[in-house]
């Protein structure tokens, strides 16, 4: 369902081939393409934003129970950090903390048990990521490599493996050690995790408001000259000055946004800037959880799951090998239902109501979860980020894979970022 605010929403008319010109075109309404359409739209710029969903947001998916429930989050879970950008938009009393007091448990060996289990008698994973911030050893290195060059029990690898590709959407062997630590080091949104009243959808849709947002209406090509963009739509051909590009690098590397004119070497850069595999699910059982808490499954099946005391919902938030795993499951919920009585004790008798999915690695306007820092990956990154001619800029997490957490706070600031990179070329025209 479309979101409901001032910004102007136009599907695209396949019967109306029509021309339109404007001077910033916009391709993408997640969090970086908003939060760069906003910046350029009130420095007094005309700017169009085309989306090819027919909602707001992009990876930022928030679902409202039948009963009127609390939101819950099928994309990006939570706003990372007390300085993240989001604290100020959308106004202090608007962000909650969330509570510390939430149960934590892990599943190991096919049982549920405390998750302090994985800090006796050895280093816990998150103690263990600790020491890789602090000393990621030398360029090209995996995590893999790191771990097994640590000294570490295999229960201590087996447990931390898993840690990474939760956290990361990566297996462990295929992120880069130097990479994580320098997106550790690079965050600037601080520490504490945080909700929005609403949803973290109000996000999108705050910025989004007194835009001209064109939802459903994807861009398939876009041609360019120094100082020119046509962009060819479902509704006809927009005409621009500058095109400021959000979507992630695979929707480019797959086809699905045409961009003929740019550069090999900007190609080669989005083939080697994938989005780990991601599947989310709010499941909804036929009784409520008895206590609030976030369970990591150490087994490699489920990712993480959250219940919260007295609601019957359960998210499901599963990366890397796990990803296909839940995907499998929510295809055959006689395979999902033991997973989750597995994971959630308390669930042995449920049945399931109702699973609401969002399979991102699926989706082919995303491709995935978000952007890792892999091994061999190089400059990519930053060779992604790096405008084209003065007229093609780009936005997006993965511009900062690397150089920050790939979440809510770096797609915000990529947006700002490409913002001021058109508003410093707009200024010398």
């Amino acid at each position: 369902m479309d979101h409901v605010c001032a910004y102007t929403n136009r599907p695209e008319d396949t019967d109306r081939k029509t021309l339109m010109e404007t001077d910033i075109l916009v391709i993408g309404a997640g969090a970086a393409g908003l939060s760069c359409a906003r910046r350029l739209h009130d420095q007094g710029l005309s700017v169009v934003v085309h989306e090819a969903r027919r909602r707001l947001g992009g990876r930022i998916r928030s679902h409202h129970p039948d009963d009127g429930g609390p939101p819950l989050e099928l994309g990006a879970q939570v706003v990372h950090g007390d300085r993240n950008p989001v604290h100020a938009f959308v106004g202090a009393e608007r962000v909650r903390q969330l509570p510390r007091d939430t149960a934590a448990h892990v599943v190991r060996d096919g049982t549920a048990q405390d998750m302090a289990v994985l800090g006796r008698g050895r280093r816990a994973p998150w103690q263990i990521e600790a020491q890789l911030h602090a000393a990621p050893g030398p360029a090209g290195l995996s995590v893999g490599g790191w771990l097994r060059g640590r000294g570490l029990s295999e229960a201590e690898i087996a447990a931390s493996s898993e840690w990474f590709r939760q956290n990361w959407a990566a297996d462990p062997d295929r992120l880069s050690a130097p990479g994580l630590a320098a997106a550790q080091r690079g965050d600037l949104c601080g520490s504490g995790e945080y909700t929005v009243d609403g949803g973290l959808a109000a996000v999108p849709a705050l910025l989004a408001e007194g835009l001209d947002v064109r939802l459903g209406s994807p861009v398939h090509e876009v041609r360019h000259r120094p100082g020119h963009i046509t962009a060819h739509t479902g509704a006809g051909t927009v005409t621009a000055t500058v095109a400021v590009v959000t979507v992630p690098p695979t929707v480019v590397a797959s086809g699905g946004l045409r961009l003929p004119d740019l550069p090999a070497a900007k190609h080669d850069a989005a083939l080697r800037l994938p989005l780990g595999d991601a599947c989310c699910a709010v499941v909804t059982l036929d009784r409520p959880a008895p206590e609030s808490a976030v369970t990591l499954d150490m087994d490699g099946r489920t990712g993480f799951l959250r219940a919260t005391a007295g609601r019957p919902e359960i998210v499901i938030v599963a990366k890397a090998a796990a990803a296909a795993t839940v995907r499998a499951a929510i295809a055959d919920q006689e395979l999902l239902l033991p997973m989750l009585r597995t994971a959630l004790p308390w669930a042995a008798n449920s049945r399931i109501v109702q699973v609401t999915p969002a399979d991102w690695g699926t989706d082919p306007l995303s491709g995935g979860g978000f952007s890792a820092p892999l091994a061999g990956a190089g400059t990519a990154a930053s060779a992604w980020a790096e405008p084209v001619d003065d007229t093609v800029f780009f936005a997006g997490e993965a511009t900062r894979c690397g150089k920050g957490l790939p979440w809510l706070g770096s797609a915000l600031l990529s947006g700002e970022l490409a913002a001021e990179q058109v508003l410093e070329v707009v200024g010398r025209r």
